[in-house]
């Protein structure tokens, strides 16, 4: 296997990182629009999503072991407060379409809650997917005390 050039993979992760910013302000825009932030628990993804993005800035324009670190743990907090909306969404559907029809059990209740639209319980699924997008553009960096600039 070609040795990829330090430039290119620069280069690849600075693209990476630029998805990661597109995806996160995308979906903080949507959700704002969508009106989910009326209680608490519906502003874990916006505080998760904001303190990754100030990870990931303090990362890029100063990339110490620290940072890197952190950026990292903000990313997987990121994947699992996407995991954690996964269930939440999936419970209140669930609850919803056992109030509607008390008889569904099994596959039957299973597809409802998957097909409902609101929430959508995979939708969070998409901050799983940006974590682990964060996390791929991290990988082959050095723990060093200074890393490699981005």
């Amino acid at each position: 296997m070609p040795d990829i050039s330090s430039q290119t993979l620069a280069t690849i992760r600075r693209l990476l990182l630029g998805l990661l910013v597109f995806g996160l302000t995308g979906t903080t825009v949507e959700l704002w629009m969508m009106g989910h932030h009326e209680d608490l628990k519906q502003l874990i993804p916006f505080a998760v999503m904001g303190v990754s993005a100030a990870t990931m800035a303090w990362f890029a324009f100063s990339p110490t072991r620290l940072a890197l670190r952190l950026f990292r743990l903000c990313l997987l907090l990121l994947m699992l407060s996407g995991g954690l909306g996964s269930v939440l969404h999936y419970r209140a559907n669930m609850e919803f379409q056992l109030e509607m029809d008390p008889s569904l059990g099994g596959v039957a209740l299973l597809t409802k809650v998957l097909h409902a639209k609101a929430p959508p319980s995979l939708a969070p699924g998409n901050l799983v997917l940006l974590g682990a997008l964060g996390l791929v553009s991290t990988l082959g960096i050095a723990g060093t005390s200074r890393t490699t600039r981005l």
